[in-house]
């Protein structure tokens, strides 16, 4: 009940241009170890991006899953990329990168990214985007066993 409740949030509350079926906005970022990250580099890969602050629970609670996902799926297809909210400092990003081992790219988001996503009050947010740089998904809140599920789908 739960998670059809935020499919319906997700579904209702798709501000900026992020909107389910359309084009993925394209980012040029540094990550924590100043490397640049395009989403555009990683077009022909399913690319999950995940909103999320050092400051929210669910975000850290999640983030086992996206280490797992990561991992199990990087050769085959899939790149997890965090994205921390432009408020948070880099320091305290770097230390949950480091804290919690995550195995991708973390970069600290813009205002601008936050706005062209639809980044509203709630975290996390996760926008999948197909192999041809289409959002296939926005999923508000903490991940749900069956969404990861339907990630790992996107393979095929």
């Amino acid at each position: 009940m739960a998670a059809a409740l935020l499919l319906a949030i997700s579904l209702s509350f798709q501000a900026g241009t992020a909107r389910v079926g359309a084009p993925a906005q394209d980012f040029q970022l540094k990550d924590l170890a100043g490397h640049t990250v395009r989403l555009s580099d990683y077009r022909g890969k399913v690319v999950v991006i995940n909103f999320w602050a050092t400051w929210c629970a669910p975000c850290l609670a999640e983030m086992p899953e996206l280490v797992k996902l990561q991992r199990d799926y990087k050769e085959k297809g899939i790149q997890v990329i965090g994205v921390a909210a432009a408020t948070d400092r880099r320091s305290k990003a770097l230390t949950t990168k480091r804290r919690l081992k995550l195995n991708y790219p973390v970069v600290i988001g813009t205002k601008r990214l936050e706005s062209a996503y639809g980044i509203g009050d709630v975290l996390p947010l996760t926008v999948v985007v197909d192999r041809n740089g289409i959002i296939h998904d926005r999923i508000l809140g903490i991940l749900e066993p069956e969404e990861v599920e339907s990630i790992r789908k996107r393979l095929d």
